[in-house]
């Protein structure tokens, strides 16, 4: 025996660092010269040779102890050459296989150096499984970071899941472990098993994985998505020109399997091929430019609505493989439908599989709780000031958009990772180093990831979900701001769905709340929002929330009402699936929206609004290029008829023909000969008449527009007599002389 009994302790009970340099061919010094000696761990084995690949030549190796450690000498060679390990095991079987430990290392130093410097920004297409030829052979490379960790083991059906089959190699202090899996290919599970800092056996999934199986196992899954051919050059070329902060956007939220699903197949929800081409048609015919899915990345619980992620490189296994997501993704921009996805950066939950505690220590995550746990959502927070973790959450970002050519990314959670004391007390949590609340990890974070998403895919959107006043969150990161495109108006959302939820009689008194959101319009670039959240938890559908009595039809006049109002509010928008149609009941993420409402007006209504109010914002080009501009919006009287809960304003652009001019009754009274005070003498059209008819309205309005008249109104030389019925907002476009 020449390996040394403390060497074939650690490889026989996988404890070895490095088993490259026991297992495969190795030059030996021994007295008389150098041999060439070989040497491989078969459990199973009752034999094993080696084979030269070229001459067919087989040495017999000795099995040196019961678990099944072989080696020996190859007589007359000195030299390393090619070759196959055969092996004949107790029932007959016969196997031939190139050894995984003949191979050099699939990362090169540089790999390494970058990522430990956080600085490799596409390290998803170096750590993780990866189908490749290496060296002349077909296999797959796996690559995982585990400083902390004592021994790691690719483990799968390929191996019996056995931890001493498969035991990688440490790169040096990277704390990379790495291993070349000859004759492993697409559609492998696997997992590593980990023997941790504490000494205690882990089995984890591949926090790089493109593809996982479904729960309760979460085996990570060998997968290449080359294959796929892309059709969407035409829309990833006018996308890098698109400034969409002076382009429409009107984004529809959705969460891909409860907005449609087959009752006579069990109810399931529709995979990504069948969203494809029914998504797109609805899309398309409502008018909205984008869609937003809520989180798509793999996740073990249903009921997280995908917001607890364990596989943040990877499209969720529920709706099919990611060649068919990136179908779903190809067919919409093939119609000039941008994609949106919810990204979640700044949480993961603490799933023993995935990332908690990953190599027995806390590596993605902080060790102190007063940083490291989220304790309202039982999750934990990335320590976003570690290189390592930060590259993994930027190749994350970055793969989304490369791989499967996503056209932006809605940032989740963004306060969260702002604030060291986010939904804490005095106590539970730990000032930064200059006793400030801010986190400046996760502030750098976002700065980085959102300038590198810009400079690699010009065009795409970054949104911020983010629910305080924290400054800068659009401005420019060169400007010392976050570097987002868009946030979210969450203050807006809160206040005016606040005001249209009070009996009208009520509502003279909280005006305010409907005007207020001008103060700080200009502070960010918004995006106008009614999302998810306002629908879940108690909280109501949109038609529900509506205070204007018991009666359905007052319900929908009020939303037809705030959309109307939301759509000509300066940003751009974003409504929440579902909500279009004033759906009755609050969403579930286990069953399918009420389509069946469409067969009543009330719903249909709403819904034809939407479509309408899409259409004007599409057609009238001033309003979208004037959405973040503080010249395109002037009130006309914001509180003059505040007890009357009455309220108007413009949005203007370069030339007079661009004004439109909207008025706002959100009570029921019905007002004849109301006069509004406009800029330009001449006649305005009536484009949007929330009451009408087809709306599900009671159908008065103002035969297609008003003239003005001479004499001063609301600090105006001119007048507009017009129709006003109660619970109704009109728009009037400025039409010439």
């Amino acid at each position: 025996m020449i390996i040394s009994p403390a060497e074939l302790e650690s490889i026989i009970t996988a404890r070895h660092a490095a088993p490259h340099d026991i297992l495969g061919l190795h030059c030996v010094e021994v007295i008389g010269g150098e041999v060439l000696v070989a040497r491989s761990f078969q459990p199973n084995a009752t034999t094993c040779d080696i084979v030269d690949v070229k001459t067919d030549e087989r040495f017999r190796l000795k099995k040196l102890c019961r678990e099944g450690m072989f080696e020996g000498v190859i007589p007359g060679r000195t030299e390393i050459f090619n070759y196959r390990i055969r092996t004949e095991n107790a029932n007959g079987e016969v196997f031939q296989f190139w050894d995984p430990y003949c191979f050099l290392p699939s990362l090169t130093e540089d790999d390494t150096y970058l990522f430990n410097q956080g600085n490799h920004h596409h390290v998803y297409e170096k750590l993780g499984a990866h189908v490749k030829h290496y060296e002349g052979v077909m296999g797959t490379a796996f690559a995982v970071w585990a400083p902390s960790a004592k021994r790691v083991s690719v483990v799968g059906e390929f191996n019996g899941w056995d931890g001493r089959r498969c035991p990688m190699r440490r790169l040096g202090s990277s704390g990379v472990w790495e291993l070349f899996l000859p004759g492993i290919g697409v559609g492998t599970k696997y997992k590593y098993e980990l023997i941790g800092a504490d000494n205690s056996l882990r089995l984890k999934s591949d926090p790089y994985a493109s593809y996982f199986e479904s729960p309760p196992h979460n085996a990570s899954i060998v997968w290449d998505t080359s294959d796929y051919k892309w059709s969407d050059g035409d829309w990833i070329k006018q996308r890098a020109k698109a400034n969409w902060e002076t382009r429409p956007m009107s984004v529809y939220e959705l969460h891909l399997g409860s907005w449609k699903r087959v009752p006579e197949d069990g109810n399931r929800p529709l995979n990504y091929r069948e969203m494809a081409s029914e998504l797109t048609r609805y899309v398309l015919e409502m008018g909205f430019t984008h869609v937003e899915f809520m989180p798509l990345a793999e996740h073990p619980f249903d009921g997280s609505w995908g917001y607890q992620v364990t596989g943040f490189f990877a499209p969720t296994h529920r709706y099919g493989a990611p060649q068919d997501f990136m179908y779903l993704v190809d067919y919409l921009h093939q119609h000039n439908i941008g994609v949106i996805i919810d990204w979640v950066p700044a949480h993961f939950p603490k799933d023993a599989f995935a990332l908690a505690e990953f190599d027995g220590t806390c590596l993605y995550e902080h060790e102190d709780p007063r940083l490291g746990e989220h304790m309202d959502w039982g999750t934990l927070i990335f320590n976003y000031s570690r290189h390592e973790v930060r590259n993994f959450l930027i190749s994350s970002a970055l793969a989304w958009c490369d791989k499967f050519h996503i056209d932006g990314l809605r940032v989740d959670a963004v306060a969260s990772m702002l604030y060291l004391d986010y939904s804490r007390e005095e106590g539970e949590w730990i000032p930064n180093e200059y006793g400030g609340r801010e986190n400046i990890g996760a502030i750098d974070f976002l700065r980085q990831v959102n300038d590198l998403v810009h400079q690699y895919h010009p065009g795409a959107i970054m949104l911020a979900e983010e629910s305080t006043s924290f400054g800068g969150v659009t401005k420019p990161t060169k400007e010392w701001g976050l570097g987002f495109d868009l946030k979210w108006n969450m203050g807006w959302m809160h206040d005016t769905l606040q005001y249209l939820s009070h009996e009208p009689v009520h509502r003279k008194f909280h005006h305010s709340e409907l005007t207020f959101g001008m103060l700080y319009q200009n502070s960010e670039r918004f995006i106008t929002v009614f999302s998810h959240d306002e629908v879940v938890h108690g909280k109501g559908s949109m038609i529900t929330k509506m205070g204007a009595g018991y009666e359905m039809s007052k319900k929908a006049a009020d939303l037809r009402c705030l959309y109307t109002w939301m759509w000509l509010w300066p940003g751009k928008k974003c409504l929440f699936m579902g909500c279009e149609f004033g759906q009755s009941s609050e969403w579930r993420y286990d069953g399918s929206l009420q389509w069946d409402l469409l067969q009543y007006m009330d719903h249909q209504g709403v819904q034809l609004l939407v479509r309408d109010l899409n259409g004007i914002y599409h057609h009238y080009e001033s309003l979208a290029r004037h959405d973040h501009d503080p010249k395109g919006f002037e009130w006309i009287n914001a509180d003059g008829y505040w007890e009357n809960s009455i309220s108007s304003f413009l949005r203007l652009g370069e030339k007079p023909t661009d004004t439109f001019a909207v008025v706002a009754n959100f009570t029921p009274v019905h007002r004849e000969e109301f006069r509004v005070g406009v800029p330009f003498s001449g006649h305005w059209k009536e484009v949007i008449n929330s009451n009408a008819n087809v709306y599900g309205g009671e159908g008065s309005g103002n035969g297609g527009g008003a003239k003005t008249d001479p004499g001063e109104w609301d600090g105006r030389e001119q007048s507009i007599p017009i129709t006003l019925p109660g619970h109704s907002v009109m728009v009037f476009k400025y039409e010439g002389k």
